[in-house]
C-alpha cells in the first residue's frame, strides 16, 4: 500500500496515525489474591490450607498447610480482613478458634489467638456480624446456635447464647428425627440472624440484641426440604434457601421491617429423572453473583453446579448444568471480582476454577485445578 509523504499531511491526520500506530507498552500487572481452604477430619488433612488465585487467567498455586487443627470445616472473616474464623477440634474440644491473619500470598500464615469451646459439640458453619463484635456458630449434631463476643483485638471473649432447637419434622427417617442447625448468618440490615435447619424442614429467626440471640419466628420450607444454606438477593428483597434433601431452592419474599420470610417459590436444582441414577444425592451450597441477575448451587453425587437466571420478581429458572471436574462439590465461592468460582471437591480432593460470564451467568472450565486435601469450605472474604 503506497503512503504519501506526511509532511503534506495536516495536523489532525498525523494525530490520528500517531494514534493508530502507538503500541501499548505496558499492561497491567494481573493480582493474585488469597484463598484460604477449610478442610473436613479426613486423614489426608491437616488443618487450614491456602492458596492463590491469579485474576488475569484463573490459574490456581499449590495449596499449603498454614494451621493445623483437626476438621476447621468452615471458615469466616473479621470485616476488617485482619483475622479469620474456624469451627474445628483443637485439643480434643469442639470450638470455635480466632486466628490473625499475617502476610499475603506465598507468605501468607495464620497466628492462633486463642478459642472457645462452643459446648454444644462441633459446628457445622461460622459467621461474622458485619460489625465485627459478634460471631456465630450453627451446630449440626447438637440442633443448637451460639453467639461469642469478638474483642477489639480480634480474638474470641465469652459466649453470649446457646439456643437449642426442638423437635423434628420427621418426613425423611434419620435426617429429620432431630433439629440440625446447619448454617447461620445475617439480614442485609445486620439486626436478624437466620438459621436454616434440616431436621426441621425451616428457617429460624433470631433477632440479635447486643450479641444475645432472641427467638423471633421461623420459616417453613415444603416438607422433608431439609435446609441447609441460604443467601439474599443484593437487593434485600428475597432470600435463596438450598434444601439439601430434596435438591430445590425455595426463593422467600423478605419483609425487611418485619424480618420475616414468606416463600414464592422452589425449583429442583436437577431434573429428578438424573437424579434416579445417583445412589447419593444431596445439596450443598448457595450462592448469588453480587449483580443480582444469577444463582448458583452444588449438588453432591450428581456432582454439578447448577447456574439459574434471577427474574425481576426473585424466581428462579435453570440456565445451566455443569460437572465440577471432581467429587462431592460441598461448598464454592464466588472470588471478589465474580468473575471466578472455586469448587472444592471434598472426596476428589481438588479444587478448580471456572469463568464467570458477566453477561449470560454461564460457566466455563478453565483447565485450571489443583490437589489439595478434602476441602469443604472456600473463602475469600467476608460473606454477606
Amino acid at each position: 500500500m503506497f503512503i504519501r509523504s506526511t509532511t503534506t499531511w495536516p495536523w489532525w491526520a498525523l494525530a490520528i496515525l500517531t494514534m493508530i500506530s502507538i503500541k501499548p507498552t505496558s499492561v497491567a500487572l494481573a493480582e493474585k489474591i488469597d484463598v484460604w481452604l477449610g478442610t473436613s477430619g479426613n486423614p489426608a488433612s491437616r488443618g487450614i490450607y491456602h492458596c492463590t488465585l491469579d485474576t488475569e487467567n484463573g490459574k490456581l498455586s499449590p495449596s499449603r498447610l498454614v494451621a493445623e487443627v483437626r476438621g476447621p470445616g468452615f471458615l469466616a472473616m473479621h470485616p476488617e480482613r485482619t483475622h479469620l474464623y474456624g469451627v474445628g477440634t483443637l485439643n480434643g474440644e469442639p470450638s470455635v478458634i480466632a486466628y490473625r491473619i499475617q502476610g499475603t500470598g506465598a507468605a501468607a500464615k495464620l497466628e492462633l489467638l486463642n478459642s472457645q469451646a462452643i459446648g454444644d459439640g462441633g459446628a457445622a458453619h461460622v459467621a461474622v456480624h458485619p460489625d465485627g463484635d459478634v460471631l456465630l456458630t450453627a451446630q449440626y449434631g447438637g440442633g443448637s446456635v451460639a453467639s461469642f463476643a469478638v474483642r477489639p483485638d480480634g480474638s474470641l471473649g465469652e459466649q453470649i447464647s446457646l439456643i437449642k432447637h426442638q423437635g423434628g419434622s420427621g418426613v425423611v427417617p434419620k435426617r429429620q428425627d432431630a433439629p440440625h442447625a446447619h448454617w447461620v448468618g445475617f439480614s442485609p440490615d445486620h439486626r436478624f440472624a437466620f438459621v436454616p435447619d434440616l431436621g426441621l424442614d425451616q428457617v429460624v429467626i433470631y433477632r440479635l440484641d447486643a450479641g444475645k440471640l432472641i427467638p423471633h419466628g421461623h420459616a417453613e420450607v415444603p416438607a422433608g426440604g431439609g435446609p441447609r444454606h441460604m443467601k439474599f438477593h443484593p437487593s434485600g428483597r428475597w432470600a435463596y434457601v438450598l434444601n439439601e434433601l430434596d435438591l430445590s431452592v425455595s426463593v422467600f419474599d423478605y419483609d425487611a421491617q418485619a424480618g420475616s420470610m414468606s416463600i414464592r417459590q422452589t425449583i429442583p436444582t436437577v431434573a429428578k429423572a438424573e437424579l434416579a441414577q445417583e445412589l447419593f444425592k444431596s445439596c450443598s451450597e448457595i450462592r448469588v453473583h453480587p449483580s443480582g441477575k444469577f444463582a448458583y448451587a452444588a449438588n453432591r453425587g450428581h456432582d454439578t453446579i447448577t447456574a439459574f437466571n434471577i427474574a425481576d420478581d426473585g424466581q428462579l429458572s435453570v440456565l445451566q448444568n455443569i460437572p465440577v471436574r471432581g467429587a462431592t462439590p460441598r461448598n464454592f465461592n464466588l472470588d471478589p471480582s465474580s468473575q471466578w468460582l472455586l469448587a472444592a471437591g471434598q472426596d476428589s480432593h481438588t479444587l478448580a476454577c471456572f469463568s464467570v460470564d458477566a453477561d449470560s451467568g454461564r460457566l466455563t472450565y478453565q483447565r485450571s485445578v489443583i490437589s489439595t486435601p478434602a476441602p469443604i469450605c472456600v473463602l475469600f472474604q467476608p460473606e454477606d
